[in-house]
């Protein structure tokens, strides 16, 4: 199983998948599905369905009644960021270099993709209490409709497939449990002036009413902290104003990355800024959200029963896109992402495959416990 699934993984990041350019990668891996789930004769237990650039399997592994059925989804995402200039290998595809694999997009997310895919099929030829959903996704790079929230409207309208009740989301987490993940707010700002001759005295420097705003936006204290995911925390990540030497410009603009806890929204957290500085803050998105394991959740039992280790993720996912209780767990490390010369090893995607099929088999257990203790 490993070997073939490797051999799958490189035949997919052999075929670039830059975030909503995705869909060659996506014929390729759908054809490859479908043609798999018929090798392993599983044409009448799994339903295939590709949704914009987006791949979908459903397997009902439970034959009660569709109201009492529970559905796991399981969701990783194909596309990648672009190439680093700086990989010493070709960035497509895999170079082997001892235990590492190479290729672009092999740690964050194909190592997740691949193994979810394998883990999915392996539970499809086995009864179950838990359905099983796959959503492969497109655009979480750059956190697109095109995406999961494509997938999430499609399934809503769906009658084949049903809307799930609970997720793992596949990010390289080396296989620790992200019980929580910070939200992600971006704010453009702009601070207007009045523009003039450099050698004139200008009180309206838009560059200098700019930087008044950013240290008022420094200063700033959010008081309600989060046992879980701690305090807000404020980065000015750009700043960009001018023509030319002799030209105070008549505006500055600047970017706030803004990284919320669940005690405030993310239009509460824009609201209170924006009171206190003269610039304009402009979100680029609201919905990015704080996402919380909820504690006495299915999956948090399943969690703690196993021993996992859990951590607070920093890192931004599709998790914040879904509305049902969820935990980010995958093989790799996130600190090898966006990089040149990303890499994961054939033993973590093997912990990959055997960890998912662990989850969704005390799943089982723990649902299966409990149906039976109500009774």
């Amino acid at each position: 199983m490993v070997k073939s699934m490797l051999k799958l993984l490189e035949q997919m990041l052999a075929i670039p998948a830059v975030s909503s350019m995705e869909s060659n990668r996506c014929s390729f891996l759908y054809s490859h599905i479908k043609q798999l789930v018929k090798e392993e004769n599983l044409e009448k237990r799994v339903l295939c369905k590709r949704v914009k650039d987006n791949i979908i399997l459903y397997t009902q592994r439970c034959g009660k009644h569709k109201s009492e059925q529970r559905t796991m989804l399981l969701c990783a995402h194909i596309d990648t960021v672009p190439p680093s200039d700086k990989y010493s290998c070709p960035p497509f595809g895999i170079t082997k270099r001892g235990e590492k694999l190479i290729g672009l997009g092999i740690n964050d997310d194909g190592a997740s993709v691949i193994s979810m895919l394998a883990a999915f099929i392996a539970a499809s030829k086995t009864a179950g209490i838990c359905n099983l959903m796959l959503s492969l996704n497109a655009q979480e790079e750059t956190g697109g409709s095109g995406g999961l929230p494509a997938v999430l409207k499609f399934l809503k309208s769906s009658r084949l497939f049903p809307y799930p009740d609970f997720a793992i989301v596949g990010e390289p987490t080396g296989m620790k449990a992200a019980i929580a993940e910070k939200g992600l707010l971006v704010l453009d700002g702009q601070a207007n002036g009045r523009s003039s001759h450099a050698a004139l005295d200008n009180s309206e420097n838009a560059i200098y009413n700019a930087i008044a705003d950013i240290n008022l936006i420094k200063r700033t204290q959010f008081r309600r902290r989060s046992k879980l995911t701690g305090t807000v925390h404020l980065t000015v990540t750009q700043i960009n104003a001018g023509s030319a030497h002799n030209i105070v410009p008549e505006k500055c603009n600047f970017v706030v990355d803004v990284r919320p806890n669940e005690k405030y929204t993310n239009k509460e957290i824009w609201q209170i800024l924006q009171a206190k500085v003269k610039s304009r803050l402009t979100p680029r998105n609201l919905n990015h959200k704080v996402s919380v394991t909820p504690n006495r959740h299915i999956l948090m039992k399943t969690i703690q029963s196993l021993g996992m280790e859990t951590f607070i993720s920093s890192s931004f996912s599709d998790w914040s896109r879904l509305d049902i209780p969820a935990v980010k767990i995958g093989p790799g490390n996130s600190l090898r992402s966006h990089k040149a010369d990303e890499y994961i090893t054939e033993k973590e995607l093997t912990e990959g495959i055997n960890g998912y099929k662990l989850l969704i088999e005390a799943i089982d257990e723990k649902l299966m416990a409990k149906q039976k203790h109500t009774i």
